[in-house]
């Protein structure tokens, strides 16, 4: 396979003119998510939206009910687990972005450690080979550890020095996305790690503040048409089609995120306001933010984070449910909390 940069121009009209739309959706969701100023909320809620989806890409299937649950550590399924991973891998790929600078491949081994729970790394043996849903080998990707490697140093290179190719942003993520999936670094999880990829790069690159572009959500609806331009990709080079679909996936994805940001802040305003009005001696700022930290909650979340005894914690749950913002379920013994209208809002 080749190395970047292309040297090639690929910024065809159409290209740039969805460039500009993208580009002008994703800078809008940016300047809506300072809506909420409590930012853990939007970044637990929508990543995992994005963990669900993405997994769901790969067969890993679960139901919001069960992650949710995970959530409050309630025992879950195996695919859940792997859920969960994802979320925790994204949040990790985000902390080492923060805190190095840099986007860099020992990032993005960190985050498929995690992904896949081992320590596999980078690809040794040969034999990996790519199929379709019949069976057929659609794409062989590099065998050998040290054209891997290779391959990766060029895609870190070009990934952190903008001298190599002077491509908008958007279209560049695309291109890395590309690459990334060609090398197929790693024995398992490489599709997940370059899901992540995407919204660290534009995390990097400040085209988002946070990282809550739940772009997987656009590629699962259009499964097919993505792995059908890939294969196009390996076969022909034919990239316009390919970076139409990534800009699209971006505005779109944009678009959904900010009408689910703007749901949730309303929401938010909605039951602070009952809050305050049917129940002033246990109103409080923090109580809120923390009924939308999950839209699932127990009594030993208000404890911590309120600092409050367990009493006073089951007495505030139990009034919440009362007016009808909670709705207490039982496991057994233990007793949780749904937020509803929160659960009605992620699941749109």
């Amino acid at each position: 396979m080749n190395k970047l940069p292309l040297n090639k121009d690929i910024e065809t009209k159409k290209v740039l003119k969805k460039s500009i739309s993208a580009n002008r959706a994703l800078s809008l969701l940016n300047g809506v998510a300072n809506i909420i100023p409590n930012q853990y909320v939007l970044i637990n809620s929508l990543i995992l939206k994005e963990a669900k989806s993405s997994s769901e890409i790969e067969n890993i299937v679960t139901t919001n009910d069960e992650l949710y649950k995970a959530e409050i550590e309630f025992e879950v399924s195996r695919d859940t687990k792997e859920v969960q991973r994802y979320k925790e891998a994204l949040l990790k790929g985000y902390e080492l972005l923060q805190k190095d600078r840099l986007l860099l491949i020992k990032h993005l081994v960190e985050v498929q450690s995690i992904i896949v729970d081992n320590n596999a790394g980078i690809r040794k043996q040969s034999g990996t080979r790519l199929k379709n849903s019949k069976g057929e080998v659609v794409y062989t990707p590099p065998q050998s550890f040290n054209e891997i490697m290779d391959l990766l140093d060029n895609l870190e290179q070009y990934i952190n020095d903008d001298s190599l190719e002077d491509f908008d942003y958007l279209i560049k993520m695309a291109i890395i996305h590309f690459q990334f999936e060609a090398i197929h670094p790693f024995y398992d999880g490489n599709g997940r790690t370059g899901r992540i990829l995407n919204v660290l790069y534009l995390v990097y690159k400040d085209l988002l503040n946070l990282p809550i572009l739940y772009i997987s959500e656009y590629i699962i609806q259009n499964k097919d048409k993505y792995y059908e331009l890939l294969a196009k990709l390996h076969q022909q080079q034919s990239w316009e089609e390919y970076i139409l679909f990534m800009l699209e996936a971006v505005e779109e994805t944009s678009k959904d995120t900010i009408r689910t940001i703007e749901d949730i802040k309303a929401l938010m305003d909605k039951q602070a306001e009952i809050i305050q009005e049917k129940l002033p001696k246990i109103y409080s700022k923090e109580l809120v933010e923390l009924l939308f930290m999950n839209p699932y909650t127990k009594i030993e979340f208000l404890e911590k984070h309120l600092s409050i005894t367990r009493q006073t914690a089951s007495k505030y749950l139990k009034q919440l449910s009362f007016i009808g913002l909670l709705e207490e379920q039982k496991v057994g013994k233990a007793k949780y909390y749904i937020n509803k209208e929160f659960v009605e809002v992620l699941s749109r």
